[in-house]
Parts: C-alpha cells; sequence; structure tokens
C-alpha cells in the first residue's frame, strides 16, 4: 500500500534525531547521474528534484530502504554510515525547496560519464530547482 504525498513518519519517540529514527539520504555520486530508479519505489514520495541530483525528505522518510539498492550509481545510504551529516543537512535544505518527484524519467544522456568522478559536489552541484512532476 503506497501512502499519500506529504506523509510523515511516526514515532512515538521523542529522541533527538539520529537517536533511534534513521532516514536515507542521497549523496555526491548521485550529481550530474540523476539516475530515477528510486522514485518510483518509494511508497511515500519523500524524493525531491534538483537541477542535476535527488534529495530525499529525511522528515518524510520511513527508513524502509527500498530506494538503495535501486540506485545505478549506489548513491543512496543510510544517514547512520560514518560522515553522512553533511549530506543530511543537504538533503533536508534542499527537500524544502525543490519540487517533489515521483514518476521516474530517463537518466542524463552523460550520466555514465559522470558515475564515480570525484569533487562532483564542488564542481557540479546546482541549487536550481528541477520540474517535478
Amino acid at each position: 500500500m503506497r501512502l499519500r504525498q506529504g506523509s510523515r513518519r511516526s514515532s512515538s519517540c521523542s529522541c533527538p534525531r539520529g537517536v533511534f529514527e534513521m532516514t536515507f539520504v542521497v549523496t555526491e555520486n548521485c550529481i550530474k547521474c540523476k539516475y530515477m530508479d528510486c522514485v518510483e519505489v518509494c511508497p511515500v514520495d519523500c524524493f525531491y528534484e534538483g537541477d542535476n541530483m535527488l534529495v530525499i525528505n529525511p522528515d518524510e522518510c520511513i527508513d524502509c530502504g527500498v530506494c538503495e539498492p535501486e540506485c545505478p550509481a549506489e548513491a543512496i545510504f543510510a544517514d547512520s554510515e560514518p560522515g553522512l551529516e553533511n549530506w543530511l543537512k543537504l538533503n533536508a535544505e534542499y527537500a524544502a525547496v525543490w519540487p517533489n518527484i515521483t514518476i521516474k524519467r530517463d537518466a542524463p544522456a552523460d550520466a555514465k560519464a559522470f558515475d564515480g568522478v570525484a569533487d562532483k559536489l564542488e564542481q557540479y552541484f546546482s541549487a536550481n530547482p528541477g520540474t517535478g512532476d
């Protein structure tokens, strides 16, 4: 069963984020690759589209993990993995301003050429929104 867009995680925990709650985050390798296999499997539609990458809204993600193995660029990780704090912040910041995306579209024609390229955040990241649905 697919939850409605905008659904929020339900939790009776009043602990600070990161103590018992977990979310998934999109990281650097999505930049300029922007495969969208992940958006069509997400049961809560928590992906948001930038000009050249996607992000996950951490307040909407229910930690199901179905998106992680769908990413051809292997850019999605659980936020519990070390070193992802800045990516969690970036995902939260841009999910608040970029449009929601729930329908898979084709990746950019040059996506494979950018898969695995280092330092994409500094070189290629765009804060511009994508088109969304």
